[in-house]
């Protein structure tokens, strides 16, 4: 039997909805007035009224200019603009890697306003590594001036399998992790709110509401690099799944037979085909075979990241290079149409790798999705990378921060 929680809602959180309604219509629509912001929520212009002169109490929210407006005619009020103050409150973003991470300020609009990058070894203690994070962020905060009750909060992206609902990093694959309490270990140092989701998770939250899916009900976002991995965003909602598992795009089994041994325990799975590390090892295995090709001569040049060679031979015309790029590009587009198939999504937006080689990658592998989507639906999804680029992660650890305490959840502010 499945059970069904019903669930009623006392006074105080019909306010923190009617206010967050106001919030994202202001994220959304800024600059704006009064009487568009009730066209946009169906609230009444005194609703509106009450939670905006709250809002310009606290600081959050600035009016000044007179703007001109086509929806229905207010009375009372002049049609004074409103714009987020959106250096009024600040979030704390952790960017976690392999072997890096970075750490950065960003304000209401998720604008990285100071980041430093920082590195530490894999054989190092997981402990160790957080507590010089939790010293790097206490030092940042004094260094920029930061007052300690505008931070919102922490966001902390990281790689591998993350229980969201914990703080808990239950599995890094890369790191030879698991069940490192994230949250615990800096919150008892920082004395701030800390949410710690998946990296890939976080760049999706970053893109739906700060990036190119603003204005889509559903976005998917596809990430490649040491491993490949999605977050799935629909009407402003994190798909989670029922054991938190969604999105392991990953390792959807691509070749059921003869497929190369993936470390999740499975064979033939996408990442086996599509990550950085599988292009490299193709690359290396043409290189030997041709050692007199462009391809070889890129990678014993030593003159960069390994995949940056393969893309440029690729780009000079290479064709063991092109074979092993278009190839991948069309496994990964076999992938985003079984996504389309399955979520039938407004916008499918990509990141690392991917940016990395777009010009070689999106045409095939959007050409794959629109050929092998079923009904056409792989024509009417919107395909593009990151509005952020090599910062889409950081900006998607300040998204967490910014969505869960202070856009979806403004009780505390």
């Amino acid at each position: 039997m499945i059970e069904t929680s019903i669930l009623g809602s006392n006074i105080n959180r019909v306010k923190v909805h009617n206010m967050q309604a106001v919030l994202l219509s202001l994220l959304y629509h800024e600059p704006a007035y009064r009487v568009q912001i009730a066209d946009l929520t169906s609230l009444s212009t005194t609703t509106i009224t009450n939670i905006i002169d709250e809002l310009i109490a606290m600081g959050l929210v600035a009016e000044n200019g007179v703007m001109e407006y086509s929806g229905r005619r207010g009375a009372g009020r002049p049609r004074s603009a409103l714009h987020l103050v959106k250096n009024a409150r600040f979030a704390i973003a952790v960017q976690f890697g392999v072997e890096i991470y970075r750490i950065a300020v960003a304000n209401l609009g998720a604008e990285i306003l100071v980041s430093h990058t920082f590195t530490f070894s894999r054989n190092a203690r997981p402990r160790s590594i957080f507590d010089e994070i939790t010293n790097q962020i206490e030092k940042i905060i004094v260094e920029e001036n930061i007052e300690r009750d505008r931070i919102i909060g922490v966001g902390v992206g990281a790689a591998g399998l993350v229980n969201y609902l914990t703080g808990v990093s239950t599995a890094s694959y890369n790191l030879g992790w698991g069940d490192i309490p994230i949250r615990d270990w800096l919150s008892e140092k920082l004395n701030l709110p800390i949410v710690v989701d998946n990296n890939v998770k976080a760049m999706a939250v970053g893109e739906a509401f700060f990036g190119a899916g603003r204005n889509a009900g559903s976005l998917v976002f596809v990430y490649g690099r040491t491993g490949v991995g999605s977050g799935i965003v629909i009407g402003n909602h994190l798909l989670r799944g029922a054991n938190l598992g969604a999105g392991e795009i990953g390792h959807m089994i691509i070749m059921t037979h003869n497929g190369l041994p993936c470390h999740c325990g499975q064979s033939g799975c996408l990442e086996t085909l599509v990550s950085e590390p599988a292009l490299i090892r193709q690359a290396e295995q043409a290189a030997l075979e041709n050692p007199s090709g462009l391809l070889a001569l890129k990678l014993n040049s030593g003159g960069g990241r390994r995949s940056d060679l393969l893309f440029m031979a690729a780009r000079e015309g290479d064709r063991d290079a092109i074979k092993i790029v278009e190839q991948a590009a069309y496994y990964l587009g076999i992938a985003l149409a079984n996504l389309v198939n399955l979520l039938n999504p407004q916008m499918i937006v990509l990141g690392g790798l991917y940016i990395q080689g777009q010009d070689l990658i999106l045409p095939v592998a959007r050409q794959t999705l629109h050929n092998t989507a079923v009904a056409g639906l792989g024509k009417k999804v919107e395909l593009k990378a990151t509005s952020f680029g090599w910062q889409a992660g950081i900006v998607g650890a300040a998204a967490l921060v910014l969505t869960n305490l202070f856009y979806l959840n403004p009780e505390q502010i």
